[in-house]
């Protein structure tokens, strides 16, 4: 197939998802008010690059936004990760977006640089190039590029974000029993449960900054009005963690039935404790079955080569001169 038609094809291709994209924008329901009013009454701020850049970062977005519902739960997701800005949904999702139109065009372009037309494929008739079935086997390989780029664009994002929000949790996770702790010598210490919060803060601004992030924005709604067990909830919604969520519970219970903080932390510290102390247990023992499987890989055939290959090349020794004089004598 010729590749000059294939480029034609593949910028036509491009420039009519362009145009309806276009359409789609300028007839979409989602449009507000306050965007079709800025077009008229933007001035000179609405040719500037920044402005339209940001324009088009918005309604890249919008194609992958979804439903309010799953827009929720993907600014919630985002929050676990750290991306807490307040375009930081918007920019996630044109991130998906863009990606799949550029990386597909890339994967096209690269696929079209790199593969041999069927015409040029060495110990090919003319006859057999012409064929169909080498012609389906070109366009598998165009198409394989455009879908495989379309796809690892699209997915890139979701993976770096998901790969954010494990290793947030690992180290909020190892940091927080030490928390626990320390905010149990200053709840009994006679410190109150928010100022114990800052406290916290303060002294784990150091060794975990994540989490001391976490203490301090809990204990700035408070300040600011949000009733504490809404800043509670907050807390657990943005860290997504079982230690959390229990602790959340926890405080939860002693202040709605008037039992004492104190104690309750002090239980629940020790809990921790333990599953920590498992966690670690657990990981230990995982040791052997890991370094079982790279001994099979790596270290077994390097013995058998090491056992067996001067008793294969003895054998040969052996046994092909036997057969060469067996076959000279016949």
């Amino acid at each position: 197939m010729d590749p000059t038609l294939l480029v034609a094809v593949g910028v036509a291709g491009i420039a009519v998802c362009a145009f309806m994209f276009a359409t789609w924008q300028f007839v979409s329901p989602e449009r507000t008010a306050a965007d079709k009013l800025a077009e008229f009454t933007g001035g000179a701020e609405r040719d500037s690059l920044p402005t339209r850049l940001n324009q088009l970062t918005r309604n890249a977005a919008r194609l992958a936004q979804g439903t309010e519902s799953e827009a929720s739960a993907t600014r919630r997701w985002l929050s676990q990760a750290g991306f807490r800005q307040k375009n930081a949904l918007e920019t996630y999702s044109a991130a998906r977006t863009l990606g799949l139109v550029f990386c597909g065009l890339v994967g096209f372009l690269l696929v079209l640089w790199l593969h041999k037309a069927p015409e040029d494929v060495a110990g090919m008739d003319s006859e057999a190039a012409a064929s169909a079935t080498a012609r389906l086997r070109g366009l598998a390989w165009y198409f394989g590029g455009l879908f495989g780029g379309a796809a690892a664009g699209y997915y890139a994002p979701y993976v770096y974000v998901a790969n954010a929000v494990q290793k947030r949790r690992e180290v909020i996770i190892k940091a927080f029993p030490d928390a626990l702790d320390l905010l149990v010598s200053a709840v009994e210490a006679g410190l109150g449960l928010d100022a114990g919060f800052r406290r916290v803060a303060d002294e784990m601004e150091m060794a975990s900054p994540e989490l001391a992030g976490e203490l301090q924005l809990v204990s700035h709604e408070v300040l600011a009005g949000v009733p504490r067990v809404e800043a509670l909830r907050h807390l657990e919604e943005r860290v997504g963690i079982d230690d959390v969520t229990s602790l959340v519970n926890v405080l939860i219970q002693a202040e709605r039935f008037g039992s004492s903080v104190a104690r309750s932390l002090r239980v629940h510290s020790g809990h921790i404790r333990i599953k920590r102390m498992q966690r670690a247990e657990t990981k230990a023992a995982q040791v052997s079955p890991k370094l079982t499987v790279v001994m099979i890989i790596f270290i077994l055939p390097t013995l058998l080569i090491v056992l067996l290959g001067p008793a294969a090349i003895k054998m040969k020794n052996i046994l092909i001169p036997t057969a060469q004089s067996r076959g000279v004598a016949q």
